[in-house]
C-alpha cells in the first residue's frame, strides 16, 4: 500500500471516528454521511475526477456535517422549524467544521475544509456562510450539495417526512440553476439512475 493511499485511509478512518462520535447524539448523521460520500463518489466518477480529487471530495462528503457537533441539542434535534436565532445557530456549523480541518496536517486540507464550508452555498448567491455566486462555489462543494439536498429529503427526520425520489427530483429540478448547479445536478441523474446506486432511491418510507 503506498504512503498516499495509507495516508487516505487513515485520515477517511478519523473521520468516521468522529461522525460515529456525533451519531451518538443524532443517529441520522452518520447514515447521512456514508450516503453522501457514496452518491458524491458516483458524480465524481461521472465527472471524470483525479483520483487525488475523488479523495478529497471523500473526505469533505464524510465530514461535511461534522461542526454540527457544537449545535446544542435543542436545536439540533428540534422536531419543529427553526427560529431566526436557532436559524442563525445551526448556520455556524459548516465553518466550524471547515475549521477543525483546515488545522489537521493533510495535503489536501484546505480543499477538503472548502468542501465543508461552503456545502449550504446555493448556486444564485443566497446560500451561506459566503454567499458565493455560481463556479465561485467550488466543485467539490457544489457536488456534495446536490446529494445533501437529495438525502435530505429521501428519509424522515424528527421534522419531516420522507419523500419518494420522483416527488424529490421534481423538487431539485425547479432548484436547478438557483440553489444547484443545474451542471452537477444534471450528473446525479444520470448517476442515481445507475444499478450500483439503486439502494440510495428514496422511497418515501
Amino acid at each position: 500500500m503506498s504512503e498516499a493511499v495509507s495516508n487516505h485511509s487513515g485520515v477517511l478512518h478519523l473521520g468516521k471516528v468522529f461522525a460515529d462520535a456525533l451519531r451518538m447524539r443524532d443517529a441520522y448523521t452518520r447514515l447521512h454521511s456514508d450516503r453522501v460520500m457514496a452518491l458524491s463518489n458516483g458524480i465524481g466518477l461521472d465527472i471524470g475526477l483525479t483520483r487525488r480529487e475523488l479523495d478529497a471530495l471523500e473526505l469533505g462528503a464524510c465530514l461535511h456535517d461534522i461542526g454540527k457537533i457544537v449545535v446544542p441539542d435543542a436545536v439540533l434535534m428540534k422536531p419543529s422549524k427553526l427560529s431566526e436565532d436557532e436559524f442563525a445557530i445551526m448556520q455556524v456549523h459548516p465553518s466550524v467544521g471547515a475549521n477543525l480541518i483546515e488545522v489537521y496536517e493533510h495535503e489536501d486540507a484546505k480543499r477538503i475544509a472548502d468542501i465543508v464550508r461552503y456545502h449550504h452555498e446555493w448556486f444564485d448567491g443566497s446560500g451561506y456562510p459566503g454567499h458565493l455566486v455560481g463556479v465561485a462555489i467550488p466543485l467539490l462543494s457544489r457536488i456534495v450539495t446536490v446529494v445533501d439536498n437529495y438525502d435530505a429529503m429521501a428519509v424522515r427526520r424528527v421534522y419531516q417526512g420522507a419523500r419518494p425520489h420522483a416527488e424529490i427530483m421534481q423538487i431539485m429540478d425547479s432548484e436547478s440553476g438557483t440553489k444547484l448547479d443545474p451542471d452537477i445536478f444534471g450528473h446525479f441523474k444520470r448517476v442515481i439512475e445507475k444499478p450500483e446506486y439503486q439502494s440510495f432511491i428514496a422511497t418515501g418510507e
